[in-house]
C-alpha cells in the first residue's frame, strides 16, 4: 500500500503532454523541499532553467485530474508486487541518503532485496566497460574484494564484463552489492545475469528508477548512470572507452561531487581519461589505502562549489 502523499508524487511524474513529461528531477526536488502541495497546484517554487521549462508541461498535463492517472499508476505497483519489488521515494525516510544530496535525484525507485539506510550511504561504484580485458576483470576484483572487506558497499550496473566481476566479488566474500538497473524492476538485462540478479536480491539490492514495466531503450541506460553514481560516495573506473557508459558516469559522477577515481592504465590508454587528470581536477592514488582514506571524507562538495576529481594508480594489480 502507498501514501495518497506518494500517489500524488507518482501521478505527477506520469503526466504526458505531446508526448513529453515534467522533469522529474524538477519533480523530485521541489517534493523533497516539501513543496508537493504547490506542485500539484500548477506552480514550481524552483528558479532554475530547468524548471521554467518544465512549468507550462506541468500547468498543461494538470488541465485534467491529476487522478486521472492513478489507474496507470496501480497498473504498475501491480507489476512490481507481483515481481516482489518495494517502493520508495523522496518523500520517504528509507529514500537513499546519497541521493537526496544531487540535483539530479529521481522522484522515486522500485527495488527487490532490502535498502539498507546505514550502509548503503557507505556506497563506492565499480563501473567499467561490458568488453572487459582479462587484467581488468583481475583489477575489478581486487578493489571489489578490498572496499568490500573494508566494510563499503559495492554498487554497478548489473552489465556484463567489469559491473559483473564487482558484484560476484562482493558477493564471494559475503557483502552487500547494489545493483543499479536500465530497465523497470521486473525486467533483467542482460538476460544472462538473470540469476546474479537472484543472489543480488538475497544479499543486497536491485534497484531501478524506472516504471516497472520500462523496458530497456537508448536513453534508459544513461539515466541509469545518474542514479549508480549518486547512489555512491564515489566511482571507481576500471577500463573505458570513449564511447562508454562508464566515461559517462565519470564525468556525471563529477558534475554531483562525487569522487572519481579513475586507474592510471586507463589514464594511460585513453585520451578522455588523460584529460580529466590534465585538468588539474585530478589526485593521484597509488594505493587502496590511500583510495580508502579519501573515501572516509565522505561525498564531495556540491557541484556549484567545484567537485575535484581523483586519479587512482594501483601498481599492484
Amino acid at each position: 500500500m502507498i501514501n495518497s502523499q506518494q500517489m500524488r508524487l507518482l501521478a505527477l511524474c506520469s503526466l504526458r503532454i505531446d508526448g513529453k513529461s515534467v522533469d522529474w528531477s524538477v519533480l523530485a526536488r521541489c517534493a523533497l523541499s516539501g513543496h508537493l502541495d504547490e506542485l500539484c497546484e500548477g506552480f514550481i517554487p524552483e528558479e532554475s532553467a530547468a524548471a521554467h521549462k518544465a512549468l507550462p508541461l506541468l500547468r498543461q498535463g494538470l488541465r485534467g485530474a491529476l487522478e486521472d492517472q492513478y489507474h496507470r499508476i496501480e497498473d504498475e505497483l501491480r507489476l512490481a508486487e507481483k515481481s516482489g519489488a518495494k517502493l520508495v521515494t523522496v518523500l520517504d525516510e528509507g529514500y537513499p541518503s546519497n541521493l537526496r544530496s544531487v540535483p539530479d535525484l529521481p522522484p522515486f525507485l522500485f527495488y527487490r532485496g532490502n535498502l539498507d539506510y546505514e550502509a548503503d550511504s557507505r556506497s563506492v561504484a565499480i563501473v567499467g566497460t561490458r568488453q572487459a580485458s582479462e587484467i581488468g576483470l583481475s583489477r575489478a576484483r581486487m578493489i571489489a574484494r578490498e572496499l568490500s572487506n573494508a566494510g563499503y558497499t559495492i554498487t554497478s550496473g548489473l552489465a556484463r564484463g567489469i559491473d559483473t566481476a564487482a558484484h560476484k566479488t562482493a558477493l564471494h566474500f559475503q557483502h552487500r552489492t547494489v545493483a543499479v538497473i536500465g530497465t523497470g524492476i521486473t525486467r533483467c538485462y542482460p538476460k544472462e545475469n538473470v540469476d546474479l540478479a537472484e543472489e543480488i536480491v538475497a544479499q543486497g539490492a536491485i534497484v531501478s528508477q524506472f516504471w516497472p514495466s520500462r523496458s530497456p531503450g537508448r536513453d534508459t541506460f544513461p539515466r541509469r548512470n545518474h542514479v549508480t553514481s549518486g547512489i555512491s560516495l564515489g566511482s571507481v573506473v576500471i577500463e573505458a572507452s570513449r564511447t562508454s557508459g562508464a566515461k559517462m558516469q565519470a564525468r556525471i559522477a563529477s558534475e554531483q561531487g562525487r569522487h572519481v577515481l579513475l586507474l592510471q592504465s586507463l589514464v594511460a590508454e585513453q585520451e578522455w581519461a588523460k584529460k580529466m587528470v590534465d585538468a588539474g581536477r585530478a589526485t593521484p592514488v597509488t594505493k587502496i589505502e590511500q583510495m580508502l582514506e579519501i573515501l572516509g571524507r565522505g561525498a564531495q562538495a556540491r557541484p556549484e562549489e567545484g567537485p575535484t576529481q581523483l586519479l587512482l594508480t594501483l601498481s599492484d594489480c
